[in-house]
Order: C-alpha cells, then sequence, then structure tokens
C-alpha cells in the first residue's frame, strides 16, 4: 500500500498549483509559519488549520483504518 504523509501532501499539491508558502497561507488563512510546520511533518497541528489548507486542493482530514493487529 502507498501512503503519502500529510506533509508531503500539502508540499506536493502546493507546487503542483504553483503556489509559494507564502501565497499558501494567504490563500488558506493560516500563518506561513504554520505551512511551514505543516510541511516539515510537525506531529501536533490544529486540525481545524490543518482543513483549512486542505480545503484548498478540495481534501480534509479523515479517519484511516487501520491493521487492528498490529495495535495489540
Amino acid at each position: 500500500m502507498n501512503t503519502t504523509s500529510l506533509s508531503e501532501y500539502v508540499k506536493l499539491m502546493r507546487k503542483e498549483h504553483g503556489l509559494t508558502q507564502v501565497d499558501l497561507s494567504e490563500k488558506s488563512g493560516v500563518g506561513l509559519r504554520f505551512v511551514r510546520e505543516l510541511e516539515q511533518g510537525k506531529e501536533t497541528l490544529r486540525l481545524d488549520k490543518v482543513n483549512q489548507v486542505l480545503n484548498l486542493f478540495g481534501a480534509k482530514v479523515g479517519v484511516v483504518a487501520m491493521d487492528k493487529s498490529s495495535n495489540l
């Protein structure tokens, strides 16, 4: 199964849309620092702000089922 991290996805989509981090920050209504932390993979971020960014790309954070055997 091929998975892409959130930080990789945001960076890829930003580049595909020809946006700089500043552009993404302005268009999504979040701070530049937040965009940088998101793309660097910071583990603790506000989900509402993450969704503000993802909304520009027609996406949002959601639940993904995991293999239960790996959690026990």
